[in-house]
Parts: structure tokens; C-alpha cells; sequence
């Protein structure tokens, strides 16, 4: 099918020779455990405290999902209400940005992107049979109109709503207002499993542990552009970061 995208300025969050298959993150993680995909419901409920454990046991759950969307799911185009909405299934494929990736008909993996999204892995199924369009694409012009861009005709997670479920927050905190309920550490190498490297107004991440026990180097769970339109885990170097202003949090509500 013919797929219409708007021009857009991505964000590049890790150098593309530093991806790497989700799978082979999991075998070099050396401070954390990663669980099966079905987790105790009871953990979607908003709670003031939260295990490091289940933090990851949370993000594991985003990016294992397993999904069945159709051709319905799709829209490259205007929503009901006129908001801009690029889904990022194979059809999205910007000439300067990174292309989509889940197909209609089969069993994808990973929960998609979506620009404001907050939807626990039942929510976004739930909407998905309902009809919502799976994911919705950063944009430059999204990030210029912030929530004004938001669809309610689409379903999904974006990084700051990603961080914010894992924590067992009740409402999604942005990456600017994450500094409220965090405190800041004074280096990469205090991060542990379930703390946070944040670039306010640009992105934010969940570290899971140092790849090979070497601290120059993080595993992170992500969602967004970089690798792919979903919610992964993946390497990214302490360097990076720090050239690019990212700094290390820890969630106030996080227990050991």
C-alpha cells in the first residue's frame, strides 16, 4: 500500500553501530534479571513504592509483547480530529528518519511507539480490536505542537509514558518534570536496574546493567526512534550520553 510520511527531523539517540539485537543485549546483562512477559496484573496498578525487580520484570513485559494487528491499524494521514498520525508499521519509511516495522496479519514483537502514549500492554490489545492505529511516529512538528499532537485515535507507549508505567506511576511524568520524584547521581557508574540516563524535553531511557561489566558501556531499555518505532533493549555508551547531555536519575519511589 502507498504510504503518505511528513518530513521529519529524528532525533538520533544511539550511534547505529552501537545496536544491537535485543537478544544479544539479554546475554551481556550483568546486573539485572529479565523475566517472562506475563507479570502479576497486579503490578499495572499504581503503587508509591516499586521493587527494582519489577521495574525490569515491567519493561521485559513491553518489549516481549506479542501482537496481532490488521490493515486498520494503519493510517499515514489525518485522524478524526486533524492530528497528524504516521503509524510505524512497514509502510512508514521518512527518507531522512528511521523507517516503521510491524505488519498487519502476523504475530509482531515489541509494544510501538506512540507519540504521548501510556498504555499498559492490555490497554494498547484492547484498542488495537477496537481499531486505534498502532503506534504514532515522533515527528519535529510534534514535538513543536507537544500535546496538542497527541492522538486519541492511536494506541501505544513514548519514552517518558514507558519510564512512568515501569515505575508504577498513576499518570505519565515528562522528561522535564521527571527531576520532581528523582534525585540526581553524581556519575553513570552509581546507575543500577530500574534507574534512569534523561535529556530534558528529548528522551529518557531505563538502565538494566553494564554490558560485560564494563561502565562505559549501558544496556538500556528504550522506546522510540532509535533502533526501531518499539519498545527494545539495546547497548548505548556512557560517552554518547555525556556528549549529548544526558544525565543519571533515580526514581525516589524505587526500593531495593
Amino acid at each position: 500500500m502507498q504510504c503518505r510520511v511528513s518530513d521529519v527531523n529524528h532525533r538520533s539517540f544511539i550511534p547505529s553501530h552501537c545496536c544491537l539485537a535485543v537478544v544479544l543485549a539479554i546475554c551481556v546483562l550483568s546486573s539485572c534479571e529479565t523475566t517472562g512477559s506475563k507479570i502479576d496484573a497486579s503490578l499495572w496498578e499504581p503503587a508509591s513504592k516499586v521493587k527494582r525487580s519489577e521495574v525490569i520484570a515491567i519493561a521485559t513485559a513491553y518489549v516481549q509483547h506479542r501482537w496481532q494487528p490488521t490493515e486498520a491499524n494503519i493510517l499515514h494521514g489525518m485522524d478524526e480530529k486533524g492530528i497528524r498520525v504516521d503509524t510505524p508499521d512497514k509502510c512508514y519509511c521518512p527518507g531522512d528518519g528511521v523507517a516503521g516495522w510491524w505488519l498487519p496479519d502476523q504475530i509482531n514483537i515489541g509494544l510501538p511507539y506512540k507519540w504521548g502514549g501510556f498504555d499498559t500492554p492490555e490497554q494498547f490489545d484492547a484498542a488495537i480490536k477496537r481499531g486505534l492505529k498502532a503506534g504514532d511516529a515522533y515527528t519535529a512538528e510534534k514535538r513543536e505542537l507537544n500535546n496538542d499532537a497527541i492522538s486519541e485515535f492511536c494506541a501505544g507507549i513514548d519514552c517518558s509514558g514507558f519510564i512512568s508505567r515501569c515505575w508504577r506511576l498513576a499518570a505519565p511524568f515528562s522528561t522535564y518534570e521527571i527531576a520532581k520524584i528523582c534525585d540526581p547521581l553524581d556519575s553513570f557508574e552509581e546507575l543500577k536496574p530500574g534507574d534512569v540516563v534523561n535529556k530534558e524535553n528529548e528522551h529518557i531511557c531505563l538502565f538494566a546493567g553494564f554490558a560485560k561489566n564494563d561502565p562505559a558501556n549501558l544496556i538500556v531499555y528504550d522506546v522510540g526512534c532509535p533502533p526501531h518505532w518499539k519498545a527494545v533493549m539495546h547497548l548505548t555508551p556512557v560517552e554518547w550520553l555525556r556528549e549529548h547531555g544526558y544525565k543519571p536519575w533515580r526514581y525516589r519511589g524505587i526500593v531495593d
